[in-house]
């Protein structure tokens, strides 16, 4: 038999399962013990949160490798290729590496049933396992009580943020989300929390399970002063910590200062140089992602990111004011069918001179001719286009030089944007010719 490519594994994975999400971790529960995948490295860390975790992860696994740790990182989901979702030292997972994981999967797997994330978490584990890690940054997909990447007992829980998202899954209160989110906790081990109005199901998890609880605005804290920001924690024996003058990130701060919260209690050096500089160098394709294109001769701005609920979308609109005022900035926009379009929508409203608007490339996407309605009716200039790709050449032939465009509202806008940028540095593509 052919051994399958990794194209083929996840066409096979796609098909494995008769649901795309089937929350519970019995069945992947017994897979993990007939793998003896019960300890993938000394420490673990499983972040979760409805905004925020794959800068959070990004972060924390920045701090861990300028230490010279080994670190695993799992994340979801991908932007243009799979193997994005997992990476060992820094590295990408090859090919060859994915499909030999998958292949052990799904030899132990025999009769149960596994869903494409289920076996995608289960094969990251196998490769953790199998690479002498010092440590592991678990990205919960969805929730957490009930997420593949719960299977591993977190040695540090960190929740970013709090919101609305998934609602069919995870209830429409922050409450019920609050209580998903907990359940990633562990008796005794040590929990980060990063929103600042915590619901009360989680911090009833704290006191059922005598955690260590390190509380943004509490236990932990930053501030903006101009060009800095300065930080101040705690370490695990409770002694103070502070970092009094680091340059501003163009990721979210209020997650860095989640990670050093997280490295404060990992009984690492404190290294005031060392620590500033793997925050400078942290980047996240898709969140807050500025690049810079020529296109006919104009320089423009492209500011890509993946917000897609309505508190990303309240972040953003402020890292825009904070930004400052005179920038004209053209929207490029879509949205899956399941997300809160007024949500998202309106706190960006006063930063778009217009809009530039598609239907996603996926069976759950908004319709472009609904989204271009919507922006319409609140007094927006708003075109529909065929594709994502081309609205956002649309919106760049307007531009004039030194504007910027904001390409937002989905994980599918992002690598549309993405595949569009390396078709033209490669060559594939010229200035006003539609991909």
């Amino acid at each position: 038999m052919t051994a399958r490519s990794l194209s083929d594994w996840l066409s096979y994975l796609e098909q494995l399962h008769p649901s795309a999400i089937d929350m519970g971790l019995e069945r992947s529960r017994v897979v993990l013990e007939r793998l003896a995948l019960g300890q993938v490295a000394p420490r673990v860390i499983t972040v979760t949160g409805t905004n925020g975790k794959g800068s959070t992860c990004a972060f924390i696994a920045a701090l861990l490798k300028a230490q010279g740790l080994k670190v695993g990182v799992y994340s979801s989901p991908h932007l243009l290729r799979y193997n994005e979702r997992v990476q060992i030292a820094g590295v990408e997972a090859s090919d060859e590496q994915l499909c030999a994981a998958f292949e052990a999967v799904q030899a132990a797997r025999g009769e149960v049933s596994l869903t494409y994330f289920e076996m995608g978490t289960l094969a990251a584990f196998w490769l953790f396992q199998r690479a002498g890690l010092d440590a592991v940054v678990l990205e919960v997909g969805l929730g957490g009580r009930l997420d593949a990447v719960n299977l591993l007992d977190a040695d540090i829980a960190v929740v970013t943020s709090i919101g609305l998202d998934h609602s069919d899954w995870l209830g429409d209160t922050r409450e019920s989300v609050a209580f998903e989110k907990a359940g990633i906790f562990r008796a005794g081990k040590p929990v980060v929390c990063g929103d600042l109005q915590p619901p009360q199901p989680l911090l009833a998890q704290v006191a059922a399970l005598a955690t260590p609880y390190y509380q943004r605005g509490e236990q932990f804290d930053l501030s903006l002063n101009g060009s800095t920001w300065a930080w101040q924690g705690l370490d695990g024996q409770g002694q103070r910590l502070s970092l009094p003058a680091l340059p501003r990130l163009d990721l979210p701060m209020q997650n860095a200062a989640l990670a050093l919260q997280v490295y404060a209690l990992m009984q690492l050096p404190w290294q005031p140089a060392v620590i500033t500089e793997a925050l400078l160098q942290t980047r996240v394709a898709g969140r807050l992602d500025r690049r810079t294109i020529n296109w006919s001769g104009k320089t423009l701005t492209l500011l890509l990111d993946v917000g897609h609920n309505p508190h990303a979308a309240n972040y953003l609109a402020q890292y825009l004011l904070e930004q400052g005022t005179g920038v004209t900035r053209y929207a490029v926009f879509g949205l899956l069918a399941d997300k809160d379009l007024p949500g998202v929508v309106t706190p960006l409203l006063p930063y778009v001179a217009s809009w530039a608007v598609a239907t996603l490339p996926t069976s759950r996407s908004r319709d472009g001719s609904e989204l271009q309605a919507y922006l319409q009716s609140c007094g927006q200039a708003a075109s529909c286009y065929e594709s994502l790709q081309a609205a956002l050449e649309a919106q760049c032939e307007q531009a004039a030089a030194g504007d910027e465009i904001l390409l937002f509202g989905s994980f599918y806008s992002v690598a549309e944007a993405l595949d569009w940028l390396a078709r033209r540095a490669n060559g594939g593509l010229q200035d006003g010719v539609a991909g």
